[in-house]
Formats: C-alpha cells, structure tokens, sequence
C-alpha cells in the first residue's frame, strides 16, 4: 500500500511540474506583445519591432523592383539576407519578380529591360501589434505594352522574440494577354546572407526533411526553411506557402550558394510556357518566418499548419 501510495504521490507531482510549466509557456506566449511601428521616408519604409530596426520595404524609382533590407534575424540584429552580391547581382533580398514576360525581363539588371514600378507605397496600420504596407506597381519598359499591374500587402507582426512574420498577398492584374517563356528566375524569392549559406555550413530543408540544393531542387513541397550559425546562435528564414496558391505545392528553385524559390515557371505544364488572358488575376500569398533556432525549434512545421487554415 505505502509503495502504490508513493507511486500515485511521484506521478501526481510529475504532472503537477508538466502542468505548471505548460501554463507558464502559455503565459509567456500570451504576455508577449511587440510594439511595431513604421515610419515612411522618401522611398522606403522603416519598420521597428520594440524599437529595433527589423527592415525596410524600399521601392525607389531607380530600383529594378520594390525589396525587403535588411530583414534583420531576432538574435543577431544583422540581416539573414544578402543584397548585390557580386556573383548575382539581381538578387535583391526579399524580392518578387519575373524574367521572360511578353520578352521583358522584370528580374535582372538593366531597368530598360523592364522595371517594376512602385505608385502606391503606404502604411496602412503601424503602432500596435502588427504594421501593414500596401502597394501598386505597374511591370512596364520601354516600347511596349504593360503586362501586369500588382497589388500587394504585407503585415509584420512579431509573435515571439525569436519570430518575425511578414505575411505577403500578392494579386497580379494582366493588362493584356501575357505569355511568360519558361525560367528560373521567377516569382517570390530570398538571396540568403553568405555567411547562412549551404557553402559555408548552413541547412537548406524542406517539408520532407530533404536537405540541400541536391535533395530539393525541384521538389515540391509546402515550405522551405534555410539557416545557419551566427555567432552562438543560429538565425534563419522560411518561405510558406499558402495552399491556395495556384500551383500549391510550387517546386523550389533551390541554390547552396544562397538562394531558394518556390516557382511553376521553371516547369511549366506545356514545358515551354505560361500563358495568361487579358482580365485575368493571378493571387498569391507567402509567409515569411525570420527566426532563431533551427527548423524544429523555430516550430517551422506548425508554423505552416496553422497558416494553412487561414
């Protein structure tokens, strides 16, 4: 009797300790609630999580595309994003874009090629839990017909101290009918800071758990995370996509060197090509995870669980 009666007595403090500590995380996640505010000055806005620098969206006329930098990491304060790397200097950080649309390329350098032009930067909310930025952009170039006019929003919202969101809306508006050849460089991507890197001892993986270029370059899978060491911690960012984008789940377009895209263009279903009509709408939505920790304890997976249902 003494033996079950200490038995029931550990069990019960055992799960007294489990109990007190799940109400103590949720305490800590329900305490928690950044101050996010924003701030518009000539062609960029800042965005400050607790009053520390996180990024800027930056949608100058002389840009290729409007972008994200830095898209500072929780830990480090410096950016897990790289911008005009020698090798590729098209690779703009956070950035949305397409090469081969009706023979402009609104991707690669040379804005007489085709630019991406921001009309319609604003803050929409800043100064509580969440900044909201919205946008209009018309794809034009020189001696030809706009193709697509896009809206966008983005809402940044800081649910921990060691995540940042930006959940990305993208709606493409064709202004005529577009063809789009077969290409790499395509849609929504990040250029991952160097020192993040496959090449220099980071972690690509996907949903499946694959990992690096080899393992998921055109893969499909619901999201992507890349990370690395810096310093004693470890920093990094993940693409989700939403299951309701057109092509869900999109195949990567993945690099070790630094760089991971979610894109159909690269594969296309005739093999050649997209092809869209006048008046048609193309929505797209991404979230964006910049986290500490690697991908299990960033919670990448749930992370993506709990987006889907929304």
């Amino acid at each position: 009797m003494r033996t079950m009666m200490r038995t029931l007595q550990n069990r019960w403090n055992t799960g007294r300790r489990w109990l007190l500590m799940g109400m103590a995380i949720m305490g800590s996640l329900q305490s928690f609630s950044a101050k996010i505010t924003a701030q518009k000055s000539g062609d960029k806005i800042q965005v400050l999580i607790d009053g520390k620098f996180f990024t800027s969206y930056i949608f100058s006329d002389q840009e290729k595309y409007p972008y994200f930098f830095p898209v500072n990491g929780p830990l480090s304060g410096g950016s897990v994003t790289s911008l005009r790397n020698a090798e590729y200097p098209h690779h703009s950080s956070l950035f949305f874009g397409c090469d081969q649309v009706n023979g402009g390329n609104y991707w690669q350098e040379g804005l007489e090629r085709g630019i991406i032009s921001s009309y319609n930067a604003e803050i929409i909310k800043e100064g509580g839990d969440s900044v909201v930025i919205s946008d209009e952009c018309i794809w034009h170039r020189p001696g030809a017909e706009a193709p697509i006019r896009d809206v966008r929003r983005y809402i940044i919202t800081a649910p921990s101290h060691e995540i940042r969101l930006i959940d990305v809306t993208l709606e493409l508006h064709m202004l005529c009918n577009v063809v789009i050849r077969k290409t790499n460089h395509s849609l929504f991507s990040v250029r991952m800071a160097s020192d993040l890197a496959v090449v220099n001892g980071g972690t690509m993986i996907n949903a499946e758990g694959n990992l690096g270029e080899k393992a998921t370059f055109g893969k499909s899978s619901p999201w992507m995370d890349y990370f690395g060491k810096r310093g004693n911690g470890i920093e990094g960012i993940a693409i989700l996509q939403h299951p309701k984008n057109p092509m869900f789940p999109d195949q990567w377009f993945t690099r070790d060197y630094g760089f991971f895209s979610p894109t159909s263009l690269f594969w296309p279903i005739d093999g050649e090509k997209t092809e869209l009509n006048k008046g048609d709408v193309v929505r797209l939505r991404y979230r964006v995870v910049v986290h500490a920790g690697d991908t299990q304890q960033a919670g990448i997976d749930a992370l993506f669980k709990s987006y889907r249902e929304e």
